[in-house]
């Protein structure tokens, strides 16, 4: 089996005096996928190139402090890709791909594991509009990846899609993780390219230049389709979010059809919290 993991660290110094190191160790991921290092490369320099003996690779925010994204892997890619080639996006530090390119395997010779922190809306409409600029232009560029190898991305995606995925949908239906335009741009993300479907087409007009369906596919989801507490990925700091469990299902693995389909379990790992996000495991029927 492959393992990869997807965790918001909310901070890689943070969440290292909270054990992280220990934890991947015990945990053996043959990939963890890091959003919101928080770190620079000088920050990084002799204390977490690397984790129990899995090699990163990076890519920095500009700001300091400030988001931050990478990939842990025991495996060497063939290749390192570091942002996605946004004008606005790429210097917030959001996007890194590992291309692990093998023409001799049977399944997926060519596959990319990426780490991507979608931006946050939630400070306010100048950021949520920010938002809409990424959804915007992000989705023509997994489409495009998609035409030419399989991938997966894992990440905190900052939406939560469907009902199900948050414990108060009632209460935050106009709030920044949980809007219409959001959950839609999702929804046609995730639909399949030969469907058609109106009423996704209209909202999502802000944030897809597409009507094509993505094809793309949410693993835990197919893995757990109705599952609603035990689903959730992040728990406000505020009031007794977590010991209530009032919480959001935001991190995702979104992959091809091709190798959504090796999928066989998931785990979310609540035994110990390293930042505001628990670490979200999938085990993939598959050898690098």
């Amino acid at each position: 089996m492959f393992k990869l993991t997807s965790l918001n660290l909310n901070g890689i110094r943070s969440a290292a005096s909270k054990g992280l190191q220990d934890w991947v160790a015990q945990s053996m991921p043959d990939c963890i996928c890091v959003q919101e290092l928080k770190a620079q490369a000088a920050d990084m320099s002799g204390r977490f190139e690397e984790i129990a003996g899995l090699k990163g690779h990076f890519h920095f925010a500009e700001k300091k402090g400030y988001s931050g994204v990478g990939v842990y892997t025991r495996h060497e890619p063939s290749d390192v890709i570091v942002g996605y080639g946004s004008t606005e996006f790429d210097a917030e530090g959001r996007y890194v791909e590992l291309r692990f390119d093998r023409p001799g395997r049977k399944q997926s010779p060519k596959l990319s594991i990426i780490s991507c922190y979608f931006p946050s809306g939630s400070s306010g409409e100048e950021r949520q509009a920010a938002k809409f600029r990424f959804l915007a232009e992000f989705y023509p560029r997994l489409l495009g990846l998609k035409e030419t190898r399989d991938f997966v991305l894992c990440g905190d995606i900052n939406i939560a899609h469907q009902e199900i995925d948050l414990k108060n949908f009632k209460g935050n239906k106009k709030n920044s993780g949980f809007l219409p335009e959001e959950r839609a741009w999702m929804t046609e993300l995730l639909r399949d390219a030969e469907l058609v479907n109106e009423a996704a087409e209209e909202l999502t007009q802000r944030t897809s230049p597409s009507v094509k369906g993505g094809g793309m596919v949410d693993v835990y989801r197919k893995l757990k389709p109705t599952t609603t507490d035990e689903a959730y990925t992040w728990w406000s700091n505020r009031g007794q979010a977590y010991a209530k469990n009032v919480g959001w299902r935001l991190d995702y693995h979104l992959a091809t059809p091709a190798f959504a389909a090796l999928a066989r379990s998931e785990h979310i790992y609540k035994e110990q919290r390293f930042s505001d996000h628990a670490p979200m495991s999938v085990d993939y029927e598959f050898q690098l």
